[in-house]
């Protein structure tokens, strides 16, 4: 049977968090003195806050959408909703493709094990076979560049060298769909111009690219559509071109 071609589909897709334990009239006075995130309200006797309302998105193969908006705004519950870590309280995800999702460079790295440990930890963490991550070993550590470093504990590592570490694990997969939240500045300008080559091969080899920013020049490098989240509520999607029009909302 031929699998399905990579995509993406959000059908009214809502996605609520409950609050216990908190005054709601406390809560709605709190909420209202900040300008992002999302609507307080009640569901089934709970209070909750809305954080993605009714979001709908359809992304196929060659699709690179930049996902832009204020904190609190959404970007990165809808990435998480898209890999899967979220189930929608109402509404529906379809997403068809091996999916990558680089949203926590922290993710699987423990303080304890050595350099060597935590490539092969966030290896199977991201899916990858143990013949899988033998594969890779050598192309990682090189990248990484830390050398005899990787036999030592990662808590004896500057946050650099742990950031440069986790970035080279995270980057070694294949992916038909691609999730990156922002995060891309890691290391030094050497190290970071290192990073670009490397994400922009893995973008290229990936069928979508769903990338949280706030950074005007990362989008216009790496996406060719973009959409705006607002306290959980998305704009359409529009060509990376119409960038401007969407900032200046």
């Amino acid at each position: 049977m031929t699998p399905a071609p990579v995509s993406i589909t959000c059908t009214d897709l809502t996605l609520r968090f409950p609050v216990y334990g908190v005054d709601a009239k406390s809560l709605k006075k709190a909420i209202a003195r900040v300008t992002v995130g999302g609507a307080l309200g009640r569901h089934a006797g709970i209070t909750d806050v809305t954080a993605l309302q009714g979001v709908n998105l359809q992304l196929k193969a060659g699709d690179r959408l930049g996902l832009i908006g204020h904190n609190g705004s959404g970007k990165t519950t809808l990435l998480r909703a898209l890999s899967g870590a979220y189930e929608p309280d109402e509404g529906a995800i379809e997403v068809h493709g091996r999916i990558a999702a680089l949203l926590d460079l922290s993710l699987g790295i423990d303080a304890t094990a050595t350099g060597y440990e935590n490539i092969r930890l966030r290896g199977r963490i991201a899916g990858l076979s143990s013949k899988d991550i033998d594969g890779k070993m050598d192309e990682i550590a090189a990248f990484t560049g830390l050398g005899p470093f990787l036999a030592m504990p990662v808590k004896t590592y500057s946050a650099g060298m742990q950031a440069r570490l986790a970035f080279a694990a995270a980057t070694a997969v294949e992916a038909d769909v691609l999730l990156m939240d922002e995060w891309i500045a890691v290391g030094d300008a050497e190290f970071q111009k290192l990073a670009h080559k490397r994400l922009l091969k893995l973008v290229e080899r990936a069928g979508i690219l769903v990338l949280a920013t706030h950074e005007a020049p990362l989008l216009k490098l790496y996406c060719n559509k973009v959409m705006r989240l607002d306290g959980g509520v998305a704009s359409e999607v529009l060509d990376i071109r119409r960038l401007d029009e969407l900032l200046a909302r």
